[in-house]
């Protein structure tokens, strides 16, 4: 909204002084009272007016306004508006309506702790208002403190107080017909401009129903409808209290009517008293003997419960003796084992030695070959320098040496390549050898390791088939025949086969608050995941019959234990510690029969679930470990106990695992790897059988090969010697020279043999070596197995383990039922012995009342009850027996009242049905009355529009509740009506000033506002209004009109109905207003 401009006009009239803290007025006019005239206002018009610390004014006023036109004139900030706020808060309008604030607090003046507002309204003629109390005026105070209270003064002229209540304030305002929230009566620069700018005809015609208090009539109507409505429940509810009269009135009239004999009532009343004495005894009796009977039982049941102790003791006793046969099983593994240690260090020390022994002989070996190829090398030099020898001397010797001699070469060259090839296929055997060895250990190690990948497969594959199930139904993860059993035990229970309804899986029953405690969990629980448990041994035997049938082989256990309605108090045993909660604790368990299973067979209560491994060693492995703790498991399913701890084979959860889809994707994976690795394991396994059929075939061939050069070898052999025995002449110079080569022969010769004894020496230390390596192998794979021994040996041992505690706890469970139970029968017999001794006491009243002993078969309260009613029947008897004028005068009184309410009724049930016709004429004369006050609005609208040669039309829609207003400015065809937006601002200003009008002159109030009517206008228009606006008040001089303007209303004349009220200037110092937001950017005056 924006600021609005300060007038143009100058003001002529001389200006007092402000003095301080005070702001006053001019006055321009006549002061005279108005009541020098023939016809004024007698009632209800506002006199005078002050404001102290309101909004941000000190002091305004006592303004003294005329009886008929007053204009309050200044510029923005001077104080009309404020003046115009006070007046209907003082008047008990609300702080919304004034459009200046949200709450009250927001007029007082910032620094200040109230503000205060005194209007003086006149009380003249015979319409005052108790001019015997009040005179010729009430004075209206009003206080509002910063905190946003209101309290009024109703005071009399003479200033003396009459009232502080606000309902006296409003008995005045409806006698003066004074109506603040009007906008006939006060029209505010709001209410005037959402009038202008109003889109909706909607809101129009609330404006003129509100202005005709058709709307006040409306409600008025309203209210007398509901007000029938609770008249009809009203006499709804006299009509329930007429029935009860009318029961009332039967019963005083049936007592009248019939007054009983007092004697027969005394007898009946004797007889009765007699039967309750011994129905007392009777019952007595009754109480006694269940409990003798529940003594008697309890008795037998002692028996039992001394039974069940012993049979667990035996247990107990037997467990223990099987805990220390397995622990000497262990005992004895790890002593073999320890036995087994010094041989198999033995074993490879002396495997390792001869590894150094048959290095070294290959080393001699290789030196051998070495030493061998030298002497060849000088075996071929001196024969070739025998041979030049030779062959000086073969000119001589003759054709038959030199052939013997060539024969003799040839045959020596093919004996070094047999030589030559004897030694490669050596190596041949050797190497084929060692690589059939290598690929048969690797191939049974390969075979070793696939058996239990081959299992873990298996496993896996089984286990997804579960889980694939499951995704429809998680029962399937405990079976594929766990769904078929659950249905078969549903339908043995719905016909009474079950005394009461097996509990299972157990494991189904269980939900996990922690998901990452899933396979801890799993491998605490083990097999107790898939069993279910029975309250009795029937129910077990039923069960049993129902799993053979489903189960072929391989069926669930099953856990006898009586059903218990609540939970085990484990408080005094249970773990507890502040980091790590118990298997108990982590678990969510509805049904206490499945809690009280687990805590009596698993003894969850006292297992804690850790889920680092180590912080799990260091806590029960530790000095001090948490009381009541027997064991711990960690989140990878690891199980440690205060002197060891157990590595869990499990990986995955199988039962609990909250994400099926996740579990799924993990075990295709598994598989996938598992399977792959199955695969490339055959296809290994594969290649090395190759390997080893291809080495062997090799090294068979070598053999052969080697078998056949030897034989060569030594023919060639032989036939050398043959032909160099021959002899023949020699030269003198040949001899020296063949001397030394046979004796590189001999040395050849005899390092072939040593080279032989070397290599067959090798031979022998490596074959000593790899045979001594297998046994250490051998050894050491024992040592394995007996290690594996041990491993179901642990497993046995930690089931064991468990066996012993759940039979400890069911034998500690089953004394302190025992003694629970002597302590029942103790308490039974001290109650039995109560009841005898008031039952004898009880005989013995009963005989002083009744000597003779009477078969009473009713019931002690039922004969009470009737003792009781006989009594008051007799004592009610007497009573009237006694004054029989009371009896009729009760009579007589509840006929009278009947009657009258029925009266009552009758009268009100035509209340409102006559009601109902007078409010339908009613609506009938408001309809009238709606469409003539229409008729006369439109009628003074067209009047006001002609004077300023405007045309316009008025359409009232009373069933839609809208009311459309169309005005042509000028001469104009009436067809060519247009909606005032379409207006400019002062033509706007001046039509809103005509419907005003025309309000004024169908609606009644003392008094009229108009706050800045004239602010859009144009000079023309605004002097137009004026003239109207003063026609109007000059014809209406019983009637008060206020007008607020900026304008200084200088071009008026003065006269005696006319007085003009000017505002100072306002002090621009101050920067800001107290109140709201909305002030302190713009002021509306």
């Amino acid at each position: 909204m924006s600021k609005r401009k300060s007038t143009s006009f100058e003001e002529t009239h001389p200006k007092r002084g402000k003095p301080a803290e005070e702001d006053n007025v001019d006055e321009v006019g006549p002061s005279q009272p108005l009541s020098l005239q023939k016809t004024v206002g007698e009632v209800g018009i506002v006199e005078s007016i002050t404001l102290r610390n309101f909004m941000c004014h000190s002091l305004l006023g006592p303004f003294t306004f005329g009886s008929n036109v007053n204009f309050v004139v200044g510029n923005n900030g001077s104080g009309k508006s404020a003046i115009l706020t006070a007046l209907i808060v003082a008047l008990g309008g609300k702080a919304q309506a004034t459009n200046r604030g949200s709450s009250l607090k927001g007029f007082v003046k910032e620094g200040e702790s109230s503000a205060d507002v005194s209007i003086t309204l006149r009380n003249k003629g015979k319409d005052a208002y108790k001019p015997e109390v009040f005179g010729q005026a009430v004075i209206v105070d009003l206080r509002i403190t910063r905190e946003g209270m209101r309290s009024y003064k109703v005071k009399s002229k003479a200033g003396q107080l009459v009232s502080t209540k606000k309902d006296e304030l409003m008995a005045i305002l409806d006698h003066f017909n004074i109506q603040v929230h009007n906008p006939v009566s006060i029209l505010t620069q709001e209410m005037s401009k959402h009038f202008l700018h109003s889109k909706g005809e909607g809101d129009k015609y609330k404006f003129f129903m509100k202005a005709t208090q058709l709307e006040q009539m409306k409600e008025d109507y309203t209210y007398i409808m509901e007000t029938k409505t609770v008249t009809q429940s009203t006499v709804e509810k006299h009509q329930s209290s007429l029935e009860e009269l009318q029961r009332n009135y039967k019963e005083k009239e049936k007592l009248y009517n019939s007054l009983a004999s007092l004697d027969e009532m005394q007898a009946k009343l004797e007889e009765l008293q007699n039967q309750m004495a011994w129905a007392l005894v009777t019952e007595m009796e009754k109480e006694v003997k269940p409990c003798r009977e529940k003594l008697e039982s309890e008795g037998r049941s002692t028996i039992k419960y001394d039974e069940k102790v012993e049979e667990w003791k035996g247990k107990v006793v037997e467990a223990e003796k099987r805990d220390k046969e397995i622990r000497d099983q262990l005992d004895d593994i790890t002593v073999r084992v320890q036995q087994m240690q010094p041989k198999l260090a033995q074993l490879r020390a002396e495997e390792q030695a001869k590894n150094k022994l048959y290095k070294a002989s290959e080393t001699s070996v290789h030196k051998n070959r070495n030493n061998l190829r030298d002497l060849e090398k000088d075996k071929d030099q001196l024969s070739k320098r025998i041979d030049e020898l030779k062959q000086s001397i073969s000119e001589t010797t003759g054709a038959e040496s030199q052939l013997r001699a060539e024969r003799i070469e040839k045959l020596q060259a093919d004996l070094d390549t047999l030589s030559f090839q004897d030694s490669t296929l050596t190596q041949q055997v050797d190497q084929y050898q060692k690589a059939v060895d290598r690929a048969k250990d690797e191939l049974g190690k390969m075979k070793r390791e696939e058996r239990p990948a081959q299992v873990a497969l298996d496993a896996n594959q089984r286990n997804l088939r579960t889980m694939e199930n499951s995704r429809t139904n998680r029962l399937r993860r405990f079976g594929e025949q766990m769904p078929g059993l659950l249905a078969a035990i549903e339908e043995a229970h719905q016909r009474g086969r079950f005394k009461h309804k097996p509990r299972g899986p157990l494991g189904y029953c269980i939900g996990l608050k922690d998901p990452e405690l899933a396979l801890a969990v799993e491998v605490c629980l083990k097999g107790q995941m898939q069993a279910f448990t029975c309250d009795n041994h029937d129910d077990e035997r039923v069960l049993q019959g129902l799993m053979s049938r489903v189960y072929p082989r391989g069926r669930p256990s099953i856990i006898t234990s009586q059903f218990l309605p609540h939970r085990h108090d484990t408080s005094r045993r249970e773990v507890n510690h502040p980091n790590y909660p118990s298997v108990l604790q982590a678990l969510e368990i509805e049904d206490p029969v499945v809690a009280n299973c687990l805590i009596d067979q698993r003894g969850i209560e006292c297992i804690l679930l850790i889920k680092d491994t180590k912080e799990a060693r260091m806590l029960l492995q530790g000095r001090n470990p948490p009381r009541n703790c027997s064991q711990a498991f960690t989140k990878d399913g690891d199980q440690v106990y205060t002197n060891r701890s157990y590595a869990s084979d499990q990986r995955r959860p199988n039962f609990l695992s909250g994400d099926v889809e996740e579990e799924i994707r993990h075990l295709q994976g598994e598989i996938e790897n598992q399977s792959a690795y199955m695969v490339r394991s055959r296809q290994q396994m594969k290649k090395v059988e190759d390997d080893v059929r291809q080495n062997e075939g090799l090294l068979k061939k070598a053999h052969e090969e080697r078998k056949r050069t030897k034989d060569k070898s030594t023919k060639l052999q032989l036939e050398i010697s043959d032909l160099q025995n021959v002899e023949e002449p020699q030269s003198e110079d040949l001899r020296p020279l063949e001397e030394e080569l046979q004796e590189i022969l001999d040395k050849i010769a005899s390092s072939r043999v040593e080279n032989e004894e070397a290599r067959g020496r090798m031979a022998q230390l490596k074959a000593d070596w790899e045979a001594g390596n297998r046994e250490y192998q051998q050894h050491k794979e024992q040592i394995s197995s007996v290690a594996e021994e041990a491993e179901p040996i642990k497993e046995e041992l930690n089931k064991n383990d468990l066996e012993v505690d759940r039979n400890k706890r069911h034998k500690k469970h089953y004394e302190e039922k025992r003694i629970v139970h002597l302590k029942g029968i103790q308490d039974l017999e001290a109650a039995l012995q109560d009841k005898e001794k008031e039952l004898t006491t009880s005989i013995v009243k009963a005989s002083e009342i009744c000597p003779e002993r009477l078969e009473v078969r009713r019931s002690a309260k039922s004969l009470d009850t009737e003792i009781s009613r006989l009594k008051l029947k007799i004592s009610s008897q007497q009573v009237q027996q006694g004054d029989p004028e009371d009896i009729i005068r009760q009579y007589h009184d509840a006929m009278d009242s009947y009657k009258t309410v029925s009266m009552q009724v009758k009268n009100l049930n035509q209340f409102v049905h006559l009601l109902g016709h007078i409010m339908n004429d009613r609506h009938k004369v408001y309809t009238e009355l709606r469409m003539y006050l229409a008729v006369r609005c439109k009628y003074y609208f067209d009047s006001m529009l002609f004077q300023r040669g405007y045309t316009g039309k008025m359409t009232f829609d009373h069933r839609k509740e809208t009311m459309s207003i169309s005005v042509q400015p000028g001469e104009g065809d009436k067809a060519s009506l247009s909606d005032m937006r379409s207006l400019s601002g002062g033509e706007r200003s001046f039509s809103t000033v005509c419907f005003v009008l025309s309000l004024w002159a169908i609606a009644e109030a003392p008094f009229r506002c108009l706050d800045e009517f004239d602010v859009y206008m144009d000079m023309v228009n605004r002097r137009i209004s004026m003239d109207m606006m003063l026609k109007v008040a000059a014809s209406q001089r019983h009637r008060q009109f206020i007008f607020l303007t900026p304008q200084s209303m200088s071009s008026l004349s003065v006269n005696h109905l006319i007085r003009i009220l000017r505002l100072n200037d306002p002090d621009r110092s101050q920067s800001a207003l107290p109140f709201g937001q909305r002030n302190q950017e713009e002021e509306e005056d």
